[in-house]
């Protein structure tokens, strides 16, 4: 039988995915007010009210209040360990490995979608016949008759969750509350982590006059009612994520894989995270923050914005290779940033937690992270050794020299198998504290100063190591035209340049263009940070890279310092300004620098590149495109033409 909110949704609409009728809580579910575990009395009473929906529509077997604590935690750990979604990694402290079903291992951007009114709100509408690539839009009547399809009865014989949590310090007024409603212990265990959850919250959204982000979340049972894979409950082929900005809410089934799943991530952070910052006139980005203190022990922060899996974590975390250079970490994905009284534009951290990939860490590429994520960890889809450890390429081969290794699968593997241990797309979620170079200020509820903004992807050829904006306008510019090679984050094939505006293209919460108004709107809020472009990737012919990277890159963030700092150490060219000669201190290194290669601009790279973000404004942006956009792009088209 359906929850009488389903009814009333499925008769009436409304401006709700769920339905507007109330009731006081544990009343419309009498019958299971012994099977109640937690203490719902601190609920504000919009909060009873949605817990009383989503129990109404997804009829659990049993409700349980997340605490927060670490005796929750254990109860929850073990019933996972029953269930075999995780098991204990022993070489480890509190450490734990769970193995995905093959089917669920990425975000899945093609079933996430922007439910506004009017289709122009969420994504640019163009008279080109193209595929979307700025988001997917769906009308308020598909998006209820989604739910409709999926979530009636969806968590029966199950326990539904319930999950209060703050994104940033608990308090800040950079901060927000959410409140996520699922069926998964993983996904509570990993919300944990990642937010600042539990009991401590309910206090503050008292004060906070009650607000918070509704965030309901199924893993989902398949029409035929078995799952593939029992110790992983998902529904596959009829995942999607739900996104409706004018109620503050997200709706996500079929998925238990962490993007899709732990809502607070994407969905909350950056999703509806953008559209609340566009109302109240602050910035939420896909971007690190970090630290960095020069030999005269002068610290100033840096935000950067990399698509996932082109470094973020590796530069948050950064052992420079420069004497005297300090980096501290503040986070390493997402930015909320806002001008202060002053003026100052200061970002906070919302996260709590690292959800980092786990395939190409190691020793030598981020030792930082390497002694960060070994304790309290959830690592998902890592291949796992007989000595109760984990694996996963890159990692020294000598870790593995007499011991049995599983991959991921659950298979028998060896380096002779000819496939990967772990999957490319695998995970630790681990706690941002434990970080040995967290910063003293990460989680200062009035947020850190910003002075520079990076962009940057894996660019092959053409672009530059580091580049600068002339201009805020031109600095937009640059993130409005980010090109990157595609990841395994989401999926997509790899090797396939692609537009990542912002490093944002699957996180926008509105259009697009509306987005670059509103960044080019900040100019006139307060002091704006000077932008630049970097490129950690660029090849020589024969494949290698002309770079090094990881601690190097320090010696890019020397030459950032001195720009923030007024140093005149650039030069101009057509795509912005260059480090003069010699300006970038390479003494030291371990291997020699082609700077020439480096920074060379082939003119004929240029003009396709010029045409290649011609063609993405016109298909994807069209009229939406504000004129301050299309004047940067015609200055370059002009400036390449003439080199």
């Amino acid at each position: 039988m359906l929850g009488s909110a389903l009814l009333n949704l499925l008769k009436h609409g409304s401006p709700s995915a769920l339905g507007t009728q109330r009731y006081h809580f544990r009343s419309s579910y009498r019958s299971l007010a012994s099977f109640v575990y937690g203490n719902p009395t601190h609920f504000t009473e919009a909060a009873k009210n949605y817990v009383d929906e989503c129990a109404d529509l997804c009829r659990p077997d049993r409700i349980h209040i997340c605490d927060g604590s670490v005796q929750e935690s254990q109860i929850l750990q073990q019933l996972m360990v029953k269930q075999r979604t995780i098991t204990p990694l022993v070489k480890y402290e509190n450490c734990w490995l769970a193995r995905t079903n093959p089917a669920d291992v990425a975000r899945v951007e093609s079933r996430t979608f922007i439910c506004t009114d009017r289709k122009e709100q969420a994504i640019p509408v163009t008279k080109e016949s193209t595929t979307g690539a700025l988001g997917n839009w769906i009308s308020p009547e598909e998006m209820r008759k989604a739910i409709a399809e999926r979530f009636p009865g969806c968590m029966k014989g199950r326990t539904m969750y319930v999950i209060p949590f703050s994104m940033g310090p608990v308090g800040s007024p950079l901060s927000k509350i959410g409140v996520e409603i699922t069926d998964s212990p993983y996904v509570v265990e990993s919300m944990k982590v990642m937010t600042r959850a539990g009991s401590k919250v309910l206090d503050e959204m008292q004060r906070a006059n009650g607000e918070f982000v509704k965030c309901l979340h199924s893993v989902g049972t398949p029409r035929n009612g078995r799952h593939a894979m029992p110790s992983w409950p998902c529904d596959p082929e009829r995942t999607i994520i739900l996104h409706r900005p004018e109620n503050n809410e997200i709706v996500s089934y079929g998925s238990g894989y962490g993007g899709n799943s732990l809502l607070g991530k994407k969905c909350f952070a950056l999703r509806i995270g953008s559209t609340i910052a566009k109302r109240e006139g602050w910035l939420a980005e896909h971007m690190l923050i970090l630290g960095i203190t020069n030999p005269e022990g002068k610290k100033i922060y840096i935000a950067a914005a990399f698509p996932s899996a082109c470094g973020k974590t590796n530069l948050a975390m950064m052992t420079p290779t420069l004497p005297g250079y300090k980096v501290e970490c503040v986070g390493d994905d997402i930015a909320w940033m806002k001008f202060d009284k002053k003026g100052v534009l200061r970002a906070i951290n919302p996260e709590n937690g690292f959800f980092g990939v786990a395939p190409g860490t190691s020793m030598s590429t981020n030792p930082i992270a390497m002694k960060t994520i070994f304790r309290n960890s959830l690592f998902t889809n890592v291949a796992s050794t007989s000595d109760g450890g984990v694996f996963w390429e890159g990692m020294d081969p000598a870790s593995i020299k007499d011991v049995t290794v599983t991959d991921w699968l659950g298979k028998l593997w060896s380096p002779e198998s000819g496939k990967p241990a772990a999957h490319p797309n695998s995970r630790f979620c681990t706690p941002a504290a434990q970080c040995p170079i967290i910063d003293p200020a990460w989680e200062d509820s009035a947020g850190v100063p910003i002075s520079a903004i990076l962009f940057g992807g894996r660019r092959p050829a053409g672009v530059p190591l580091v580049y600068e904006a002339r201009n805020w306008s031109h600095g937009v510019f640059l993130g409005a035209s980010m090109r990157s090679e595609a990841t395994a984050a989401a999926e997509h094939k790899a090797k396939v340049i692609m537009h990542d505006p912002f490093a944002m293209r699957p996180f926008f919460g509105y259009n697009f263009g509306d987005y670059l108004k509103h960044w080019l709107s900040m100019e006139s809020r307060g002091k704006v940070p000077k932008i630049f472009n970097v490129n950690w990737f660029r090849k020589s012919e024969d494949g290698h890279f002309l770079w090094p990277g990881f601690g190097d890159n320090s010696r890019v963030l020397d030459w950032i310092f001195r720009r923030v700092e007024g140093e005149e150490c650039c030069q101009d060219s057509p795509i912005g300004l260059l480090p003069s000669r010699n300006s970038i201190n390479i003494q030291g290194m371990a291997s020699e620098i082609d700077m020439e290669k480096l920074f060379d601009l082939p003119k004929e790279f240029w003009l396709q590149e010029v045409a290649e973000i011609e063609k993405y404004f016109t298909t994807q942006v069209g009229t939406h495109l504000p004129t301050e956009i299309s004047a940067e792009l015609q200055g370059l088209k002009e400036r390449v033409s003439k080199m």
